[in-house]
């Protein structure tokens, strides 16, 4: 996937999402380069090995993959997709999910990354993390 392609659905999906705070009355979420980082990584495994899960098949989380990036977090959540074609769609499908739609609009995040990557098939997969920085950050 072109790296411009994918930066602009990232900023894309972290817009779509700020979109649906403020319906809800909520402060939009920054975006941080190493949530970012994080979310990434995480699709991209995700597609290069086919599985889809919170968990990697070495039981990494999350917290984990945000942690490896040196963002130092109080909280953190995460969504994951696969197989939606654009921004809007997996916006849609997450919006209509309750967890997924818990963290988008939880009023305890302040931060999003969001990191997209194509299996070897060309289908996207989809992480957005969410956090709270930590007390160093």
């Amino acid at each position: 996937m072109r790296s411009l392609i994918r930066t602009d659905l990232e900023r894309k999906v972290a817009s779509i999402v700020n979109e649906e705070r403020r319906k809800a009355g909520l402060p939009r979420l920054t975006t941080d380069p190493l949530l970012t980082e994080a979310a990434r990584a995480h699709s991209e495994d995700m597609a290069a090995r086919g599985y889809f899960s919170h968990h990697s098949p070495e039981g990494t989380t999350a917290g984990h993959r945000v942690a490896l990036t040196g963002y130092v977090f109080a909280l953190v959540g995460e969504n994951i997709a696969w197989g939606h074609e654009n921004a809007r769609q997996v916006m849609t499908a997450w919006m209509h999910s309750r967890g997924h739609k818990a963290n988008i609009l939880s009023p305890e995040y302040t931060q999003i990354g969001v990191g997209l990557a194509a299996d070897r098939r060309g289908v996207l997969v989809w992480t957005q993390n969410f956090a709270v920085p930590g007390i160093d950050q």
